[in-house]
């Protein structure tokens, strides 16, 4: 997605959720909507958090929010809960897409039977909707953090704490999913800025930590002199630093995480991790619904929605203005 666009949605965040308190609130009066979210998985604390922003903003407006997913980021488990969804014929549908081509023709069914979808987190096709063309434009917004930034926050986060010298590389899960696509986009092309920093062959783990530990001691075999890794994702973030304990390279290779649960804060503490890039999932969830409640009565809604960062480390974690970024549990 183009970078300006996308900040300039965001600056416009306040007047759609303004929009659907005030004008749009009269005629919410006479039909109670209800507001199906649809998470990568059920399971994760990105998603937890950004359930919580949605039930706040569904509490706001007085709206009764659904909250159904699978226990899995796959597209084979996520297709049939969306069914189950889209049969209940709810008002509007949020969904975290686990593929950016696969859930297409699922996602049209819903359009198609007059269900209003925005995407959150995730998206499909290039993300970029309502443009009149091309057969996955039609959500009518797309709200998440703008990943390729925050793959250039990590990159620089990283190049700094390695001294903008040696050799990193980007641990991810598998080519297909939109936003660790993104995020591992936005390093490389970051990363491009320091002559003195190598980007190795990214390592696909397939959402599997025990994987990322073994591939980071593989690579770090073949690499005695690798300085720096960088998990797209909770997985591979984790599996990463494990890999790094495992190696007995704590403190020398530096990790830098994306997301924050508690559980890459603890490794904040232990010193396996040196860095998390944590993104506002439960402002994804609260604008994800604002922004479905002001199409609903009669508002119109930007079709993207940005929101932010936050980078966390040692220096700051104790800091409460930073501290409430950690994801939910």
């Amino acid at each position: 997605m183009e970078r300006r666009s996308f900040f300039k949605a965001a600056a416009v965040t306040s007047i759609a959720a303004a929009a659907a308190l005030t004008s749009g609130q009269a005629s919410a009066q006479d039909k109670k909507y209800t507001i199906a979210l649809v998470p990568g998985l059920t399971t994760d604390a990105f998603y937890i958090t950004m359930r919580k922003g949605a039930e706040a903003a569904a509490k706001a407006v007085g709206v009764t929010l659904v909250f159904q997913g699978a226990p899995d980021f796959n597209p084979v488990t996520q297709v049939p809960v969306l069914d189950a969804v889209i049969a209940k014929n709810p008002d509007a549908i949020l969904i975290a897409p686990t593929d950016k081509t696969q859930l297409v023709q699922p996602l049209k069914k819903a359009a198609d039977a007059g269900i209003p979808v925005i995407t959150v987190d995730t998206f499909i096709g290039t993300g970029v909707y309502q443009t009149g063309g091309g057969e996955a434009d039609f959500p009518i917004s797309y709200i998440a953090s703008d990943n390729v930034l925050g793959g250039e926050i990590a990159a620089r986060s990283l190049a700094k704490a390695i001294g903008e010298k040696g050799k990193v590389y980007v641990s991810n899960v598998k080519p297909g999913i939109s936003t660790t696509d993104q995020r591992e986009q936005g390093f490389k092309q970051e990363m491009a800025k320091y002559p003195g920093i190598t980007v190795l062959e990214t390592q696909f783990n397939d959402n599997d930590a025990n994987k990322a530990a073994s591939q980071l001691q593989a690579v770090y075999a073949r690499n005695s002199d690798l300085a720096g890794v960088f998990g797209a994702n909770l997985f591979s973030a984790l599996g990463a630093a494990n890999g790094v304990k495992q190696a007995g390279q704590s403190g020398t290779i530096k990790v830098v995480a994306f997301d924050a649960p508690g559980s890459i804060v603890d490794n904040i503490n232990a010193g396996l991790v040196d860095m998390a890039i944590a993104q506002h999932p439960a402002e994804i969830g609260y604008f994800g619904v604002m922004a479905a409640y002001a199409h609903l009565t009669g508002n119109s809604i930007p079709t993207a929605i940005g929101t932010g960062f936050t980078v966390i480390d040692k220096s700051n974690l104790s800091d409460p203005k930073v501290a409430k970024f950690i994801y939910s549990e």
